[in-house]
């Protein structure tokens, strides 16, 4: 693959088979977090199209976008947002009680961002080393006191970080275990890391709750896999890892926690497991068949949300967007949402003020734009948050502003 470059993998990441079936196909994009400074920038859409493996029943894509695009520019930090921080210690307080955390044993997150996680381990006690390819965070996150590798997690620095710090009694992968085209390496580099006794805990974004939730944002280049419990456990097994529980969280609208330990581990399965996998089984979700019936409902739903804004832009009402998550590309791209539709986006990250959305070059502002441009408005594309922002912005409703929020349905608050 040459730098900033685009290919076709021929086979499942999980279980090599080279049986894959198309079964949904989105409008191409961008890079899901590829702004610009210019709205004259030319950007190169990428295919968005998800397979199932006819051998584990593994959702993925098959196109996957040279990973150096993606991630060493990043803009997205975990800080910004105080439900994630909530989230984070809570996730680290059970892990904690889970593994039986003692002051100086080793945590390692990889793709740890901003070190948002990592800063409640550090607080109480722990080493800390993060790992994240995003050069800038990186440097940011180990000024402030959180070791970060600005490198991606391989086998090779696995062994490396055992070698300088030892065992890890906790490693954690949040919302990067689906990003990663050699879900194999990581896994392996888990295995070659992890303490005998330790944990291995991921966060990704659940297929049961994008079929059940209408979460098909959050399909977009960064993901290349769709996580569900049936196709991980013999997958794990395969490296060296025993999945030992699945929880449902309600991180992105709706996520994944898998916990692992080394095979033959001291811990038992937890019920947890099995209940996962008969539940996806009742779905169908290993099945080309149900991501198909999905597409057709996200068809319905974003007919229904340009029917609602263009009713608002009928009335003289003009229409601004809050948050520019990720998710927000893909929505916009395939629900044909551009600048005609959103003036523009208010979102709390400096890293994105200024800059432009991927594709559709909407401008990017200050949520001081807000009282400022005085919209009529606001289509919550960061609508996993909704009920927060709808709170936070109450002076606008007061004032006669309006929410649109796009989903799981369609609502006009």
């Amino acid at each position: 693959m040459t730098a900033g470059g685009c290919r076709r993998r021929p086979d499942c990441r999980l279980c090599g088979g080279t049986d894959l079936e198309l079964a949904l196909q989105l409008a191409p994009t961008p890079p899901a977090n590829e702004f610009v400074r210019s709205p004259d920038v030319a950007q190169e859409r990428f295919p968005l199209d998800v397979f199932v493996c006819g051998g584990c029943g593994h959702a993925q894509l098959r196109d996957v976008v040279d990973p150096r695009r993606l991630f060493e520019d990043y803009v997205y930090v975990s800080g910004t947002s105080p439900v994630f921080v909530d989230h984070f210690r809570r996730y680290a307080d059970a892990l904690s009680r889970d593994v039986g955390l003692a002051k100086g044993d080793l945590v390692v997150d990889v793709g740890s961002n901003d070190g948002t996680l990592l800063r409640f381990f550090a607080d109480a006690g722990q080493r800390v080393q993060g790992v994240d390819p995003a050069r800038a965070i990186a440097e940011e996150a180990t000024r402030r006191g959180l070791p970060t590798e600005a490198a991606f997690f391989t086998p090779a620095l696995a062994a490396d970080l055992r070698a300088r710090l030892g065992p890890a009694r906790v490693v954690t992968a949040n919302n990067v275990f689906a990003h990663v085209d050699d879900l194999g390496g990581v896994a392996d580099g888990v295995r070659a890391l992890l303490a005998p006794d330790g944990l291995f805990a991921f966060e990704v974004s659940y297929l049961v709750d994008v079929v059940e939730k209408t979460l098909f944002d959050t399909i977009y280049h960064e993901h290349v896999a769709y996580h569900a419990v049936k196709p991980l456990v013999p997958f794990l097994r395969a490296h060296g890892l025993e999945l030992i529980d699945a929880v449902r969280v309600d991180t992105h609208g709706g996520s994944l926690r898998g916990v692992a330990q080394l095979a033959g581990g001291p811990r038992a399965v937890r019920p947890s497991v099995s209940a996962a996998i008969a539940h996806e089984e009742a779905l169908g979700l290993d099945r080309p068949a149900r991501l198909r019936a999905f597409g057709e409902d996200i068809e319905r739903k974003g007919a229904r949300l340009r029917e609602v804004l263009a009713a608002e832009r009928a009335a003289g009402r003009r229409v601004a967007g809050f948050g520019a998550p990720a998710k927000a590309t893909t929505l916009m791209h395939h629900f044909r949402l551009g600048r005609d539709e959103v003036e523009f986006i208010v979102d709390d990250s400096p890293l994105k003020q200024g800059l432009y959305t991927p594709g559709l070059h909407v401008p990017v502002v200050p949520s001081s734009a807000l009282a400022e441009r005085r919209p009529d408005t606001l289509l919550i594309l960061a609508w996993n948050f909704a009920g927060p922002i709808m709170a936070k912005q109450r002076a606008f409703a007061e004032a006669g502003g309006r929410f649109v929020v796009p989903l799981p349905e369609v609502e006009v608050h």
